[in-house]
């Protein structure tokens, strides 16, 4: 078997080109990710920002919880 010292050539400079392109594609697709991916709302508030959200006792007797149905009557009367 003869093994062509042209044709081995072709290849592996087929091989490195491909290997070239798929390395600069994939950077280019993780500089578009970082660019498109959203901010974390999570992470804490910087600056002079208050993260206003906490956990409160509900107002009524004995701070107790109102029912399910309370609760969804309530988010909806407020819209929030």
């Amino acid at each position: 078997m003869v093994i062509s010292m042209r044709k081995g050539l072709r290849f592996f400079r087929f091989i490195l080109i491909f290997a070239a392109l798929v390395y600069l594609f994939y950077h280019v697709l993780d500089l578009f990710n970082g660019w498109i991916s959203p901010v974390d709302q999570y992470q804490a508030p910087v600056g002079n920002a208050v993260k206003v959200f906490q956990e409160t006792a509900w107002p009524g007797p004995g701070d107790e919880r109102p029912a399910f149905a309370e609760r969804l009557r309530l988010f909806y009367w407020y819209g929030e």
